[in-house]
């Protein structure tokens, strides 16, 4: 059904018009959950990757940033497609896409394969699934936004998805945790598998209810696809997200980054370029003329990045550096991330009330003091009990941040743009989100090396053990030495592949080799490094917290765009 623009003011909606039924909402709010699910369940399988997989400290980032990249590549597409051809086929072909590629992740091939071969598959299973959820996020919020047409049921409304979108991350660390514990019982290496298992019936369960149960809604009028802004964002995109990766093991001055860097600005330039002179662009830029939507979109990108950036940091901390279970694991997600559903109707009512910014800024001032304590507690602590409670105060936080910054988006532009809308918004989002583990990723692992060299250089003991460590791979008898060269190349792999290594090694034969002499000064340089990616986030969040303050006002119901800021086509409809 197609939409017509609605009033700007509260009341009902006229007859006729599409509006938001129970079963579309449960269609919606599942279809997001299930998004969220693929995305993070990585996070509590990073210690597991690892040890199954032996990845170099940028393969071990892009296992996560392979799915997040083509979500925020293609998000934009998906909103025209959604407006153009129905938003309920997306939602069930985006969520059998989804399945597809975690079905491919599944067959990664196994320890009788070379690594390269091995992390190459699971990658392109991400990206599938990546292409799926980009297909499920902004559909599913368009479909909310076009479907409600007063501010109580868009709050509402609005919370719901934002619940459950916030649901998905809390579900994923506790069934990636419980499926790997399944797993335990056959492959202990190879555990992680079962986890993308789950998500695929997931996936398959969500098309199955939104067949049944979603209405279709449209927006087609004076939308088109615009393949020059597809074509030049997606690769200012993938450019920038490849570079900041990659910097860690190429180094920052590398000619492939510093050319990453320099691809990213030209397609983006090209793109605005573009964007100004297509007649159906994929991108609004008017809509960054508007105050609001404008500070809600650079709020948007930095309050993510906080907080994808600390879910990220905590789950490598947790993990690949304190060798947590992921089940363990899971039990810290649950207070970062629970919290959302607890406090939906509290978001709700505070939406409806009171002005956004203090919303806004208030949950990203949560998040920012709870990094700045989770820094405070070094990875030495092997205590979960004493990342508890600043993981609750930033739960608390994005449970805030996360609704408020999509209603604040979504109401600042009129009903028949929901579509462009919600696709920016969920683009915006997720880019914060594939910059989050990227930049802290990068940052941390760049220091974790650096300290770990200064302190080969200035101790010759350690340069005999290191080098005595990696001769006896190369003398060890033929039955012992593929386990000696895995352990040695895991240790020359960067940081948390010499954090990985246990003490001593066992090999065929009952033996053990020479302890690994990286093993405490890596994990003590990588404590040290991921504290200050909690302070990183701190700082990101707080800066989002003041510029929501300073730069966002009014009431969430009264930020729709003004007329005279469209086009006069638009304004005279």
């Amino acid at each position: 059904m197609a939409e017509t623009e609605i009033p700007r003011r509260v009341g009902h909606a006229p007859a006729g018009m599409y509006v938001l039924g129970a079963g579309t909402l449960v269609a919606a709010a599942l279809a997001v959950l299930v998004a969220q699910v693929g995305f993070a369940v990585p996070a509590v399988l990073n210690g597991l990757f690892q040890q199954d997989l032996g990845p170099t400290s940028s393969q071990l980032t892009w296992i996560s940033d392979a799915f997040i990249v083509p979500v925020a590549l293609l998000e934009l597409t998906f909103g025209v497609l959604g407006d153009l051809f129905g938003r309920k086929r997306l939602l069930v072909g985006g969520a059998l896409v989804l399945a597809i590629g975690e079905g491919v992740a599944v067959l990664t091939p196994g320890a009788g394969s070379s690594t390269g071969t091995r992390v190459l598959v699971l990658w392109i299973g991400q990206i599938i699934a990546g292409i799926g959820a980009a297909a499920l996020f902004p559909t599913s919020l368009a479909m909310v936004a076009a479907g409600t047409h007063t501010a109580s049921a868009r709050a509402r409304a609005i919370a719901v998805w934002a619940a459950a979108l916030a649901t998905g991350g809390l579900i994923s660390s506790v069934l990636g945790g419980l499926m790997t514990r399944i797993g335990f019982g056959t492959d202990p290496s190879a555990s992680w598998r079962w986890a993308f298992v789950a998500v695929l019936i997931l996936a398959l369960a969500s098309a199955a209810i939104s067949l049944a149960m979603a209405q279709n809604s449209a927006a087609p009028e004076g939308r088109s696809l615009d393949w020059p802004g597809q074509v030049t964002v997606a690769v200012a995109l993938f450019a920038l997200l490849f570079a900041v990766i990659q910097a860690p093991t190429s180094g920052w001055g590398s000619g492939q980054v510093v050319a990453g860097f320099i691809v990213a600005a030209l397609f983006l330039a090209l793109f605005i370029w573009a964007e100004r002179r297509s007649p159906a662009p994929l991108l609004r830029l008017d809509f960054f003329t508007h105050r609001v939507f404008a500070v809600n979109a650079v709020v948007t990108v930095v309050g993510m990045f906080a907080f994808v950036g600390t879910a990220y940091v905590t789950s490598i901390r947790l993990t690949a550096i304190q060798g947590f279970t992921p089940l363990k694991a899971s039990v810290a997600f649950v207070f970062l991330g629970g919290l959302t559903l607890v406090q939906m109707p509290l978001t709700s009512r505070l939406l409806e009330r009171y002005n956004p910014k203090w919303v806004l800024g208030g949950g990203f001032a949560l998040i920012g003091a709870g990094d700045l304590w989770l820094a405070a507690v070094p990875a030495t602590n092997l205590s979960l009990a004493a990342i508890v409670a600043p993981l609750v105060i930033a739960g608390i936080g994005f449970a805030l941040a996360v609704s408020s910054v999509t209603a604040v988006a979504v109401n600042a532009m009129p009903n028949h743009l929901a579509g462009m809308a919600s696709g920016t918004t969920n683009m915006l989002r997720d880019l914060g989100f594939g910059l989050g583990p990227a930049v802290i990723g990068a940052v941390a692992l760049s220091q974790a090396a650096a300290q770990i060299s200064r302190t080969v250089a200035g101790s010759a003991s350690l340069r005999g053990a290191l080098a005595g460590f990696t001769a006896s791979a190369a003398h060890a008898p033929a039955a012992q030495r593929p386990a000696l060269e895995a352990a040695v190349g895991a240790v020359q792999s960067g940081p948390l592949g010499a954090n990985a290594v246990p003490a001593t090694v066992p090999v065929p034969g009952g033996h053990v080799v020479p302890f690994n002499p990286l093993k405490d000064v890596a994990f003590h340089a990588l404590s040290h490094a991921y504290s200050i990616g909690y302070v990183i986030c701190a700082v990101a969040a707080l800066a989002a917290a003041l510029l929501a303050v300073v730069g966002v006002g009014g009431r969430a119901h009264e930020t729709q765009t003004d007329p005279r800021t469209l086009t006069e086509q638009e304004a005279a409809s």
